[in-house]
Protein backbone atom coordinates (compact mmCIF):
# COMPACT_ATOMS: atom_id res chain seq x y z
CA UNK A 1 0.00 0.00 0.00
CA UNK A 2 2.86 2.36 0.77
CA UNK A 3 4.35 1.59 -2.64
CA UNK A 4 1.21 2.94 -4.27
CA UNK A 5 1.59 6.24 -2.40
CA UNK A 6 5.27 6.42 -3.35
CA UNK A 7 4.46 5.73 -7.00
CA UNK A 8 1.91 8.56 -7.00
CA UNK A 9 4.32 10.99 -5.32
CA UNK A 10 7.15 10.03 -7.68
CA UNK A 11 5.05 10.25 -10.82
CA UNK A 12 3.46 13.57 -9.97
CA UNK A 13 6.68 14.99 -8.56
CA UNK A 14 8.58 14.21 -11.76
CA UNK A 15 5.82 15.86 -13.80
CA UNK A 16 5.81 19.01 -11.67
CA UNK A 17 9.59 19.39 -11.82
CA UNK A 18 9.55 18.90 -15.60
CA UNK A 19 6.74 21.44 -16.09
CA UNK A 20 8.43 24.03 -13.87
CA UNK A 21 11.76 23.55 -15.66
CA UNK A 22 10.06 24.07 -19.02
CA UNK A 23 8.60 27.30 -17.60
CA UNK A 24 12.18 28.27 -16.68
CA UNK A 25 11.47 28.38 -12.95
CA UNK A 26 14.58 28.75 -10.81
CA UNK A 27 13.86 25.56 -8.87
CA UNK A 28 16.16 25.35 -5.84
CA UNK A 29 14.47 22.59 -3.83
CA UNK A 30 11.51 20.28 -4.31
CA UNK A 31 9.97 17.41 -2.38
CA UNK A 32 6.64 15.67 -2.09
CA UNK A 33 5.11 14.14 1.02
CA UNK A 34 2.12 11.84 0.68
CA UNK A 35 -0.42 10.52 3.18
CA UNK A 36 -3.26 8.11 2.55
CA UNK A 37 -6.47 7.55 4.48
CA UNK A 38 -7.72 3.96 4.45
CA UNK A 39 -11.14 2.47 5.00
CA UNK A 40 -11.77 0.55 8.23
CA UNK A 41 -13.51 -2.36 6.52
CA UNK A 42 -12.05 -4.86 4.07
CA UNK A 43 -10.72 -4.31 1.57
CA UNK A 44 -8.87 -1.57 3.43
CA UNK A 45 -8.18 0.46 0.34
CA UNK A 46 -7.46 4.16 0.22
CA UNK A 47 -10.43 6.51 0.43
CA UNK A 48 -8.37 9.71 0.21
CA UNK A 49 -4.80 10.70 -0.59
CA UNK A 50 -3.14 14.03 0.19
CA UNK A 51 0.06 15.16 -1.51
CA UNK A 52 2.07 17.97 0.07
CA UNK A 53 4.38 19.72 -2.41
CA UNK A 54 7.31 21.69 -0.98
CA UNK A 55 8.63 24.01 -3.68
CA UNK A 56 11.48 26.48 -3.37
CA UNK A 57 11.86 28.66 -6.45
CA UNK A 58 12.67 32.38 -6.18
CA UNK A 59 10.22 34.44 -8.21
CA UNK A 60 7.77 31.59 -8.82
CA UNK A 61 4.19 32.69 -8.26
CA UNK A 62 1.72 30.47 -6.46
CA UNK A 63 -0.57 30.34 -9.50
CA UNK A 64 2.26 28.93 -11.66
CA UNK A 65 3.15 26.28 -9.09
CA UNK A 66 -0.51 25.29 -8.71
CA UNK A 67 -0.94 25.12 -12.47
CA UNK A 68 2.01 22.69 -12.74
CA UNK A 69 0.52 20.50 -10.00
CA UNK A 70 -2.96 20.60 -11.56
CA UNK A 71 -1.54 19.62 -14.95
CA UNK A 72 0.24 16.68 -13.39
CA UNK A 73 -2.74 15.38 -11.45
CA UNK A 74 -5.38 16.05 -14.11
CA UNK A 75 -3.50 15.25 -17.31
CA UNK A 76 -0.04 13.71 -17.13
CA UNK A 77 0.39 11.44 -14.09
CA UNK A 78 -0.54 7.90 -15.14
CA UNK A 79 -0.65 6.72 -11.53
CA UNK A 80 -3.39 9.24 -10.72
CA UNK A 81 -5.41 8.00 -13.67
CA UNK A 82 -4.95 4.40 -12.53
CA UNK A 83 -6.66 5.03 -9.18
CA UNK A 84 -10.35 4.33 -8.60
CA UNK A 85 -12.48 7.39 -9.33
CA UNK A 86 -13.89 7.50 -5.79
CA UNK A 87 -10.47 8.07 -4.19
CA UNK A 88 -10.21 11.76 -3.33
CA UNK A 89 -6.79 13.08 -4.36
CA UNK A 90 -5.98 16.42 -2.74
CA UNK A 91 -2.87 18.51 -2.45
CA UNK A 92 -1.29 21.23 -0.40
CA UNK A 93 1.37 23.63 -1.67
CA UNK A 94 4.11 25.03 0.53
CA UNK A 95 5.86 27.58 -1.65
CA UNK A 96 9.10 29.18 -0.60
CA UNK A 97 9.67 31.69 -3.38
Amino acid sequence: MEALLLALAGCSGADVVSILQKKRADLRAFRVEVVGERRDEHPKRYSAITLRYHVSAPGLGEEHARRAIDLSLEKYCSVTHSLAKDIAVRYELLLNA
